[in-house]
């Protein structure tokens, strides 16, 4: 029977070892050049759409980006960038997009309601609830401090 330590040597020494640096460089690098992309959609808007406000305008990026991100990953090319590209795809809005549209390219052969759509909100379905749950709450607190102070 081996020790507990001498398997713990055997598995440092059998298992590959991850190239930290260049997963964390790759990741910042993709990440930066979405966020770089987002920027750019954001200035085309701002100069072809003067007459939009800022908000309208940032909220047009929000969309365009969030399009992108599923379009991408219903013609399966997100996959293959976040294989290349690691957490950097997952950060930005673009990878929300992805977790909603993955699983329901997933179910699509369950049907529309039983498939597409009952399962579109698995990954992404606690963070919505959980961010429209918590600015909810934040809200409240905000209106009780301004009406009792």
């Amino acid at each position: 029977m081996i020790e507990k330590t001498e398997y713990q040597k055997y598995v440092n020494k059998t298992v590959p070892r991850t190239q930290e640096l260049k997963t964390l460089l790759t990741a910042f690098i993709s990440g930066g050049i979405i966020c770089m992309i987002g920027e750019g959609i954001l200035d085309l808007y701002t100069y072809t759409l003067p007459m939009l406000g800022q908000e309208e305008i940032a909220t047009l990026t929000t969309i365009t980006l969030i399009f992108i991100g599923g379009f991408l990953t219903a013609v399966g090319l997100y996959d293959k960038l976040g294989r290349h590209c690691g957490a950097g795809t997952i950060i930005p809005i673009t990878g929300f997009a992805n977790s909603i549209v993955s699983p329901a390219i997933e179910f699509n052969r369950e049907g529309v309601f039983q498939g597409v759509m009952s399962k579109m909100f698995d990954i992404a379905g606690p963070v919505i609830v959980s961010g429209v749950t918590m600015s909810a709450i934040i809200g409240i607190i905000f209106y009780l401090i301004e009406v009792f102070a």
